[in-house]
């Protein structure tokens, strides 16, 4: 009998934005940028699309058009968020001072 290992799904073709994505931003066009934690993508998004991707209560404006997941964010230092350890190689989103203390409170309620 053979087995055959699981089938791993690509996370470029078809991320899960709630639990893959660290942090977005929209641009023009329809155009959002998607970060993960070793990948960038970009996708093309209907007005409805991106209007309910902004309405998910997970996602906190940082400024402009940039979006950080809160449930990914672990912590907020001195104008920098961090998603996991505060490690050279970790993925890191520099945000305005004034967005620190109310993303740091989501952060915390979150936990």
């Amino acid at each position: 009998m053979m087995q055959y290992a699981p089938e791993s799904r690509n996370v470029y073709e078809d991320f899960v934005v709630e639990t893959d994505i660290l942090f977005f931003k929209t641009g023009i066009h329809g155009l959002v940028s998607f970060h993960g934690r070793n990948y960038n993508i970009k996708k093309r998004m209907t007005a409805e699309q991106i209007t309910s991707l902004l309405s998910r209560k997970q996602f906190f404006n940082v400024g402009g058009h940039c979006y950080v997941n809160v449930n990914k964010a672990t912590d907020v230092e001195q104008g920098i968020v961090f998603f996991g350890e505060k490690a050279p190689s970790s993925k890191i989103l520099r945000i305005p001072r004034r967005k620190q203390e109310p993303l740091k409170r989501l952060i915390a309620a979150n936990r």
